[in-house]
């Protein structure tokens, strides 16, 4: 008799009583949902707490070549776009600050195997991610990881999602020290907890273990945690930095600073009080507003803080808050490295043959990029460079073997959507440079401009708008291609690509950013990104870049070539790419791409109108807001071109510190963009602003006409906070807060013109 997975892992010791219980009724749920018995909307809040997420599927196809497992088109259609049974979708899987056991790296090829396309893919939040399972196999998917003590729990959803940690912590030399324990501590004490649950919104959480580097990126988060000690009489403590309120999304929010020295014993405690104060008070029903951020904004931080404190003092006391910190003293110190084993490697390297030493010049030239020393002598970190963040399963069983064999039998996934191998002696990173080249898995350029940090995109997010992996595909060739030849300076340089303007790209921390956009010619649409310069992805995060104007998808390659070039020409002595940009200021960089924003028709250049690694005409159809194919209507496209000056206007305004300018420059753009959509609908000229927001709000934002099909009426919202609040006294962060919010609602109105073009069109 075949047993089922249920019945072969009843008692499997890693998958608990609770654990079974929750896949259980998850596929139970499934079930009732087929039979319609299961509101949509619970189940789809259900499966996206379960990791279970919606995906692209039109264009979908398994890296294996075969055609995904879908019902006929004819089919789909009748039951309505995007359900979760007729289409294959995403599961995310949680890994907690990266940590992966080379049993569970086994574990995860297989499941990759057996129900995705056999890719595993490594996140910006140290997650994996499979594609192409069908919702009928995840019940069964969850069985094989939780027996192997991994979980898809709360991994999406209103949940508090995967707590990330620095990829080093424990091995680095500018450390504080090892915040591991303390990010496993608190990922544990969240996960299914109840004052964790009544979320308007996603929930995130960092640990750094110092305040310099950039592995912990602790400014965009909920709450971020940078390691610190504290000297009182001659004891040291440890403790954090706490930060509250950051965030990258849509519009950027750096956190605030709740306290400089959190007791470690106080971190748990703090952080549950924190969750109770966020799912009282924060935004459920405008989404728009309802993460974090949006509430400490809204209380500021002093009475944020007052309150969570109040919420501290009631909680009950919990023996989980300090259990974890008396195994702290119980981590054995590193083992020596052999000076005799050390001594024969070198002896050995002496004495290779030609074609060996040729193999070692391969070896050095990786060693240089990815390899970095620990603090532990005669050890080294390895990071295995992961193109895309993309794995195949067999190549995760090599890196499993060769984490059994050299590694202490464990690695872990980093924010840059690679993989890094910690303890490995230096006398051993030769055979594991071999051992990598053999499973494909050498590729040198870690941590260099090549090294890009893309998003899904349009390959299989629904939200996607532009190919951000088919442009990171495109831009790390080109840079591999000439690594040794790069400037050290321009090597040096981080580049991120988002498909839209959420960020999960990390754009908005990027030395170079792009998000994705369309803009119409004509009665086409054509792919875009929008060009993001001087994020700091240094100091957790420290800073934030700010758009510079939308170029066409396809001369991408040339603006990266034409920004680093000037950087190299015209930099000051040990200038930072962030100091270049302010000094050289938007107006600058602008003039440098004017030309690139150019598109010309589709009959002069076709290749213009598709995207990367998509050979199809381009088109938002898959988003949900339709094809644009309809005809031009010049007047409403010469206001929101003219709403794109006025918002670039606003960014010089913002570089020359007119805070106040700024931001009434910004309302303009905003109100200009608004008033060519509402004479659009009138017909005739609306000039007092007044009677715009109030036509916009009847006409377009009551009417959810204006809605975008994920963000809703946000970004209307943006507009009437500003006709709200044209008062002088703005400060930096309002004005910063402010020209990005008229960005996104032109944007917004882009969107919404291109949809209303393909309503009207003739059927």
């Amino acid at each position: 008799m075949v047993l089922t997975w249920k019945e072969r892992l009843d008692k499997a010791p890693g998958l608990s009583a609770d654990l079974k219980r929750q896949i259980d009724a998850f596929e139970q749920d499934i079930s009732l949902r087929k039979q319609g018995k299961v509101d949509e909307r619970l189940f789809a809040e259900t499966r996206l707490r379960r990791g279970a997420y919606g995906q692209r599927y039109d264009n979908g196809q398994r890296h294996d070549g075969k055609v995904p497992r879908t019902l006929p088109y004819e089919e789909k259609a009748s039951k309505g776009p995007n359900t979760v049974w007729d289409a294959p979708g995403m599961q995310r899987i949680k890994i907690p600050y990266g940590h992966m056991t080379a049993a569970q790296m086994l574990t995860l090829a297989e499941v990759a195997e057996d129900y995705a396309d056999g890719v595993l893919h490594v996140t910006t939040r140290q997650d994996i991610q499979l594609h192409f399972v069908h919702i009928d196999d995840t019940p069964d998917l969850m069985r094989r990881l939780g027996a192997a003590g991994i979980t898809t729990q709360e991994a999406c959803g209103n949940t508090v999602r995967n707590i990330t940690a620095c990829p080093t912590a424990g091995v680095c030399s500018t450390e504080q020290f090892d915040v591991t324990p303390y990010a496993e501590a608190l990922s544990s004490f969240l996960l299914g907890h109840p004052d964790a649950q009544d979320f308007g919104r996603k929930f995130k959480v960092a640990f750094s273990g110092c305040a310099g580097e950039a592995c912990g990126l602790a400014y965009m988060h909920d709450l971020g945690f940078i390691a610190r000690t504290e000297t009182v009489d001659g004891v040291t403590r440890r403790g954090f930095m706490f930060l509250v309120g950051g965030g990258l999304g849509a519009v950027p929010q750096k956190a605030e600073l709740f306290t400089a020295f959190l007791p470690e014993e106080e971190l748990l405690p703090v952080s549950q009080a924190v969750c109770r104060v966020f799912a009282r008070l924060g935004e459920k029903k405008n989404r728009g507003k309802a993460r974090l951020k949006h509430l400490v904004i809204k209380m500021g931080v002093g009475p944020f803080k007052e309150a969570v404190m109040e919420e501290r003092a009631r909680l009950t006391v919990d023996p989980r808050w300090t259990a974890y910190l008396q195994d702290l003293g119980a981590i054995p110190n590193p083992p020596t490295v052999s000076q005799a084993s050390e001594s024969a490697s070198a002896s050995e390297s002496e004495s290779e043959s030609e074609s060996e030493s040729e193999s070692l010049s391969e070896f050095e030239r990786w060693r240089q990029t990815n390899v970095r020393v620990q603090r532990q002598m005669g050890y080294s970190v390895v990071t295995v460079a992961l193109p895309l963040g993309d794995l195949t399963a067999d190549q995760m069983r090599d890196l499993a073997t060769v984490a059994t064999q050299f590694s202490r039998g464990e690695g872990r996934a980093t924010v840059e959507q690679n993989i890094v191998l910690r303890w490995v002696k230096d006398i051993d990173l030769v055979d594991v440079h071999a051992a990598l080249s053999g499973a494909g898995l050498a590729e040198r350029g870690a941590g260099t401009i090549a090294d890009i940090t893309a998003c899904p995109g349009t390959d299989t997010c629904k939200l996607g708008i532009a190919s951000s992996r088919g442009l990171a595909s495109e831009l790390r060739a080109r840079f591999m291609e000439r690594q040794d030849d790069l400037d050290p300076v321009v090597a040096s340089l981080r580049i991120k690509a988002s498909g839209c303007f959420n960020s999960c790209g990390q754009h908005h921390v990027a030395d170079i950013g792009f998000y994705g956009s369309s803009r119409k010619r004509g009665a086409h649409a054509v792919p875009h990104f929008q060009v993001v310069l001087g994020g700091q992805w240094s100091e957790n995060a420290g800073s934030f870049g700010l758009a510079v104007g939308a170029v066409p998808s396809k001369r991408i390659p040339e603006v990266v070539e034409r920004v680093t070039a000037a950087y190299v020409s015209d930099r000051a002595p040990d200038e930072s790419f962030q100091t270049f940009v302010r000094r050289i200021g938007k107006a600058r960089v602008r003039q440098m791409l004017d030309d690139l924003t150019e598109v010309p028709g589709y009959d002069v250049s076709p290749e213009y109108y598709s995207d990367w690694g998509d050979p199809r005409v381009y088109s938002m159809s898959d988003y949900g807001v339709g094809e644009c194919a309809g005809a031009v209507v010049p007047l409403v496209e010469f206001g929101l071109h003219a709403s794109e000056r006025k918002v670039f206007e606003a960014q010089l305004q913002l570089d020359a510190q007119a805070h106040d300018m700024a931001a009434r420059v910004a309302y303009e753009a905003m109100m200009t963009a608004a008033r060519a959509l509402v004479e659009r609908e009138t017909s005739h000229a609306v000039a007092d602003d007044d009677v715009v927001v109030r036509e916009f709000r009847a006409r377009l934002h009551d009417t959810k006409r204006f809605h975008d099909p994920y963000a809703g009426g946000k970004f209307a919202l943006f507009l009437f906070h500003a006709h709200e609040r044209l008062d002088e006294g703005i400060g930096e962060a309002e004005a910063h807060r402010r020209v990005e919010e008229a960005q996104l609602f032109i944007e917004a109105a882009h969107a919404f013109y291109e949809r209303t073009l393909k309503e009207a069109m003739p059927r």
